[in-house]
C-alpha cells in the first residue's frame, strides 16, 4: 500500500473525491468550517489511479485534529494506515494530542477509533443542528436510521 501526501495529487482529483463522497469539499464541525481539498493530508491510490483512501488534518497549538477520513475499500487496513501516518507526523511535529470529531450515528467510526487507542472525550449535544445552519445538506438521519444530532470528540494522547 502506497501512501502519498495529498499535495502530490492534482487538486481537481481531490475536489472530485470529496464531491463524490461528501457532496462537497466543505466540512462543518464544531471546531470550524474547513475546505478539505485545501488541507494537509495523505492518500492511498489503487492500480487504476483512483483514490481509495484519504485523510485530512490540521495542526494547531500542539494538537493534531483529523478532519476527514475515508476508506473506500474497508477491511484492508487503508484507514488504519492513514491514521498511523497522521499520528507519526503529529509525533514528529511534537503534538501532544491527536483528536477528531464524529457524529453520534457513526458507530463504525466510534468502534474504529477506540480500537486504535482513542478515548471518548466530549459529547457536544445538538452540535449538528448548529452545523446545518452553515451546511443545510447535512442529513437528518444517518447510519442505521439514527438521527444525526450530536458530535463526539475522541482523543489520543501522544508520547
Amino acid at each position: 500500500m502506497k501512501i502519498d501526501a495529498i499535495e502530490n495529487l492534482p487538486k481537481h482529483k481531490i475536489i472530485e473525491f470529496f464531491k463524490l463522497h461528501w457532496g462537497c469539499p466543505e466540512m462543518v464541525i464544531s471546531s470550524g468550517v474547513y475546505d478539505c481539498s485545501t488541507l494537509d493530508g495523505f492518500t492511498v491510490i489503487n492500480e487504476e489511479d483512483e483514490i481509495i483512501g484519504l485523510i485530512t488534518y490540521i495542526i494547531k497549538d500542539n494538537e493534531c485534529e483529523i478532519i476527514s477520513l475515508d476508506s473506500i475499500e474497508e477491511g484492508k487496513g487503508i484507514g488504519s494506515s492513514l491514521v498511523q501516518e497522521v499520528e507519526s507526523l503529529a509525533i514528529k511535529k511534537k503534538c501532544r494530542l491527536l483528536k477528531l470529531i464524529t457524529t453520534n450515528d457513526n458507530l463504525l467510526a466510534l468502534r474504529f477509533y477506540q480500537k486504535r487507542g482513542f478515548m471518548l472525550s466530549k459529547i457536544l449535544i445538538n452540535a449538528v443542528q448548529k452545523a446545518r445552519k452553515l451546511k443545510p445538506e447535512i442529513p437528518l438521519i444517518g447510519n442505521d436510521g439514527i438521527p444525526i444530532r450530536d458530535e463526539i470528540e475522541l482523543i489520543k494522547k501522544l508520547n
